[in-house]
């Protein structure tokens, strides 16, 4: 399942926060501040989702992520591969590399990256 932008927006403050009540994720919106019953809706879907739980004290929820933000990031980087990319990472990896504007210090320091993972993959 997917979040709509306004819950991923929510979701990065609840990452951002790691724990947090209802005020505290209003407070974390720039203003125009939403409205509680807007950040009550948005929870409440993203409970049903699968991607926010709460605990409760007496009437006030206290809000965490079931979701980590590295799972949902490489299960959105995996779906933009196989949809995009004909599954193929070499072909994201080409696209990445050549079409994004990086610099010779960030394509340097990308490639220490990825010596290093492979590095660790053969000693595994």
């Amino acid at each position: 399942m997917e979040l709509s932008k306004t819950e991923e927006q929510l979701m990065h403050y609840i990452w951002k926060l790691k724990k947090a009540f209802m005020k505290d994720l209003i407070d974390s919106f720039p203003e125009p501040k939403p409205a509680g019953t807007t950040v009550a809706t948005l929870l409440k879907r993203m409970q049903d989702k699968g991607f926010v739980g709460y605990t409760l004290y007496g009437n006030s929820r206290e809000y965490y992520a079931l979701v980590t933000k590295t799972d949902y990031f490489s299960k959105h980087v995996n779906g933009m591969i196989k949809n995009f990319f004909n599954d193929s990472v070499s072909q994201f990896g080409s696209f990445f590399a050549k079409d994004t504007n990086m610099s010779m210090q960030e394509l340097e320091d990308l490639r220490k990256v990825i010596d290093e993972e492979i590095k660790r993959k053969k000693n595994d």
